[in-house]
C-alpha cells in the first residue's frame, strides 16, 4: 500500500482540492476553497488539508481557525466536514492525526465538526465517540452553526414526476405564480446584487432577524458566484423585483441558502416559483439532490417556525436529521470557558445589537 501523506495546500492547488470535494459523496460547498475565502473576510483563517495516497487525494478538510480574545488560544471548525469516508476507520484516523497536528500548532482548544451524516448512520457516531469527540451543546456561542434538520429532495425524476409528487397546494402555488405573470431572472450579474440585498433587508425587518453586511454578500459573489458555485435568482412582478434567492452547488448537490421576499405582492406566490426554478436549474447542472436547508426540529404547529417547515415540506422532500456538532477537546479548561462564559456574552451582545438595529430601522450587520 502506498504511504499516506498529509499536507496543507495553497491557492495553486485550489482546482484539485475543489475537484475532490465536488466528486466525494460527502462533499459540501462549505468545504470548498471559495467558502474558506468567504469566511476569511469575517475573521476566520482557512486552512486546507489534504491526505494523499500515491499522489492522489483520498481525504480532505477545509479547516477554519479563529483566534479567541485574550487567551492566545484558537478554535478549529470543519463546516460540514471533514470530507472522508467515515466507514474507513484507518483513513479517518490518518486524517484526524493530521488535523491534531495542525491543532497543536494553532493552539486550538477544540476541533468542531458537523459532517453531512444522518442519524440513521449510528456507526459514525460510535466512531466519533470512540475517538474522543463529544456531542456539543446546541449552537452555544458558535458562529456559523449549521442546521441539524433539513429537507432534501431527490431530483433524479423528471419535472413532471417532481410536480406530481408535490403537495397539491404547492403545485397550485407554482402554477398560480406563472399564471399571474411572475417571471424569474436567472442571468443575474453583480449589478443585481443590491436589488436582492434591499429585499433581504426588508425581509429581516419584517421577520426580526439579523443579516450580514452588503460587503459580505459582495465577497460571497466574488468567491462563490464567480467560481460557478452559487447563483442569484430574482422574481419580478409587473416589472418590479419582489423576491430573490441564492442557491449553491457542489458536485451533484445544490442548496437553497438565502431567500428574501418583499412585503408587496406576496399573494402572487413568487417564492414557490423561485424554488421550482432553482430545482430545475439544479437538474440541468446534473445534480441529484436539492437541499432546502434548515427546518425546525420541533414540528409542533404552534412553533413560530412551523410555516417555514410547511413551505419546504410542500415540495415533498425527505426530512433528515444530521448527527449534529461534535467537539474534539484539546484544552478542557478553555473549552469550559467556551461553553459557558462566551455564550452568555454572545447572547447579550446580539440582543443589544438587535434592538439597536431595530430602533434605527435597519437590521443589517
Amino acid at each position: 500500500m502506498a504511504t499516506r501523506q498529509a499536507r496543507l495546500i495553497g491557492p495553486d492547488e485550489e482546482k484539485a482540492f475543489d475537484a475532490f470535494i465536488a466528486g466525494h459523496p460527502k462533499g459540501h460547498f462549505l468545504q470548498s476553497y471559495g467558502w474558506g475565502e468567504v469566511k476569511a473576510s469575517t475573521g476566520w483563517q482557512p486552512l486546507r488539508l489534504v491526505l494523499e495516497e500515491g499522489g492522489r487525494i483520498v481525504a480532505a478538510a477545509s479547516l477554519l481557525r479563529r483566534q479567541l480574545p485574550y487567551t492566545g488560544k484558537a478554535i478549529l471548525y470543519a463546516p460540514r466536514g471533514p470530507v472522508v469516508d467515515f466507514h474507513d476507520r484507518a483513513l479517518f484516523d490518518a486524517l484526524l492525526a493530521a488535523i491534531d497536528g495542525i491543532a497543536r500548532q494553532a493552539g486550538a482548544i477544540l476541533l468542531k465538526v458537523d459532517p453531512d451524516i444522518p442519524v440513521s448512520d449510528p456507526a459514525v457516531i460510535q466512531l466519533l465517540r470512540a475517538r474522543g469527540f463529544r456531542l456539543a451543546n446546541k449552537g452555544a456561542g458558535f458562529e456559523g452553526v449549521q442546521p441539524r434538520h433539513v429537507f432534501r429532495l431527490d431530483i433524479t425524476p423528471d419535472a413532471a414526476a417532481l410536480l406530481a409528487n408535490m403537495h397539491g397546494k404547492t403545485r397550485y402555488n407554482i402554477r398560480l405564480a406563472e399564471k399571474k405573470g411572475v417571471t424569474i431572472k436567472e442571468d443575474c450579474t453583480l449589478a443585481d446584487l443590491p436589488v436582492f440585498y434591499a429585499i433581504l433587508k426588508e425581509t429581516t425587518l419584517r421577520d426580526g432577524f439579523l443579516v450580514r453586511s452588503y460587503s459580505y454578500f459582495e465577497t460571497m459573489w466574488r468567491e462563490m458566484v464567480a467560481r460557478g458555485y452559487a447563483k442569484l435568482f430574482l422574481a419580478y412582478y409587473q416589472g418590479e423585483p419582489i423576491a430573490g434567492t441564492l442557491a449553491f452547488i457542489m458536485g451533484d448537490k445544490a442548496w437553497y441558502l438565502y431567500g428574501a421576499s418583499s412585503n408587496q405582492h406576496r399573494n402572487v406566490m413568487p417564492n414557490y416559483l423561485l424554488q421550482w426554478t432553482m430545482i430545475r436549474w439544479a437538474q440541468e447542472q446534473g445534480c441529484t439532490i436539492y437541499d432546502f436547508r434548515g427546518v425546525p426540529g420541533n414540528l409542533d404547529e404552534n412553533s413560530p417556525l412551523y410555516g417555514l417547515y410547511r413551505f419546504k415540506k410542500g415540495f415533498n422532500g425527505d426530512f433528515i436529521e444530521f448527527i449534529g456538532e461534535y467537539d474534539r477537546v484539546y484544552a478542557p479548561f478553555y473549552y469550559w470557558l467556551w461553553q459557558t462564559a462566551l455564550p452568555l456574552y454572545s447572547r447579550g451582545f446580539r440582543r443589544l445589537l438587535f434592538w439597536k438595529k431595530k430602533a434605527a430601522g435597519e437590521m443589517a450587520e
